[in-house]
């Protein structure tokens, strides 16, 4: 008997359904249950062929337990080694590469060191960092927010340098982005499941968590929806993902990607509507029995390192076409500040230089 099973946390709704959806279909030796584990020992492999993975990003117990069970032959969904070495900003990095349209983003360094660090852990660390022409890049309004994060934990809105500095000044030791705001039109979140299966949600992340899906959205652009989905699928099969959310917000047409790193997407019944959980209980169900299913499990690779050659053509490709209107204005550049001291800087909570400057002067 092939088990698949079903690994989560704090969920009430979706875990329930997938095994009950996949149990219903009676396949000969096909069963799906809740994982159940305890201590891990090193000679003992998993009793599942296929483990849907809901909640191993928050604890790193079980993520090593996935890892564990990769080596031994089980099938996860996602895969954890990627899922552990994935970010943020690679992913627009990547973006970018494929010809798919990303904001203006940059990666800053940590505002306080991170734990176990000191300044003199910062001396490739360029000093003073060039504000002036961060800004001009990425323009205002913009969101700061976490390489590593989820849920609009510890994202900041904002729409000038005071606004900037202000919200920089609370993000401790994670590492940020400055990413230009996108004066969006028509905004769509899409479960990706399989890397075949698309499913278009019209989104507002304006609203409240719980009205966020817009259950009598009004009709789209079929050539809009079509670029959607082929940019929802460059994506998710270049990074390797079995099961994801991809957000696009489109601005002067264009739908740009905001958010793609989502491999334990919301799939609660109260939040995304009864359609759409229909659809993402069935869809999975039948990527979980289809990987049971498989005579020998395929060993997960990095997909992206194989689109780079030809992603590089495509962005050569783009880069001489007539560029698109630009999502947001962008702030003139000023000449850079006399330097001041790294000292004062580090003292200055509103300066915005993070602490990891101070050893670049002394």
């Amino acid at each position: 008997m092939k088990k698949i099973g079903v690994l989560f946390g704090m969920e009430n709704t979706f875990p329930g359904a997938l095994v009950e959806k996949i149990n219903s279909r009676n396949i000969d030796g096909i069963s799906a249950e809740f994982v159940e584990i305890g201590a891990i020992r090193l000679d003992k492999p998993p009793a599942w062929s296929v483990i849907v993975d809901r909640i191993s990003h928050d604890i790193p117990f079980y993520r090593a337990f996935l890892k564990h069970a990769v080596l031994h032959g089980t099938t996860v969904i996602n895969n954890p080694f990627w899922w552990s070495a994935d970010d943020k900003f690679f992913d627009y990095s990547l973006a970018a590469k494929l010809g798919v349209a990303a904001p203006p983003t940059v990666i800053l360094p940590h505002k306080h060191y991170p734990p176990g660090t000191t300044d003199k852990s910062m001396r490739n660390l360029q000093y003073p960092l060039d504000w002036d022409a961060v800004f001009a890049y990425v323009g205002f309004p913009a969101f700061l927010k976490p390489v590593n994060g989820g849920g609009w934990r510890d994202v900041y809105h904002v729409h000038s340098r005071e606004e900037f500095f202000q919200a920089y000044d609370q993000s401790r030791d994670l590492c940020m982005m400055l990413q230009r705001a996108v004066n969006f039109t028509e905004y769509f979140r899409c479960y990706v499941v399989g890397q075949e299966k698309v499913r278009i949600m019209v989104y507002d992340p304006r609203r409240p968590h719980a009205e966020r899906y817009v259950k009598d959205p009004k009709p789209a652009e079929k050539k809009l929806l079509g670029r959607v989905e082929r940019d929802a699928l460059k994506l998710c099969q270049a990074l390797g993902y079995d099961l994801n959310t991809v957000e696009f917000a489109v601005g002067n047409g264009v739908p740009y990607a905001i958010d793609f790193m989502n491999p334990a997407p919301d799939a609660d019944l109260h939040s995304v509507g009864k359609e759409n959980f229909e659809w993402i209980v069935e869809a999975v169900a039948d990527l979980a029995v289809k990987k049971a299913k498989a005579a020998k499990p395929k060993v997960p690779e990095f997909h992206w390192s194989a689109y780079l050659g030809a992603a590089s053509d495509t962005a050569k490709a783009a880069a001489t076409a007539k560029p698109a209107k630009s999502a947001g204005k962008a702030v003139a550049s000023k000449p850079a500040a006399k330097k001041a001291s790294a000292k004062k800087a580090v003292k200055s909570a509103k300066g915005g230089q993070p602490e990891a400057t101070v050893s670049a002067i002394e």
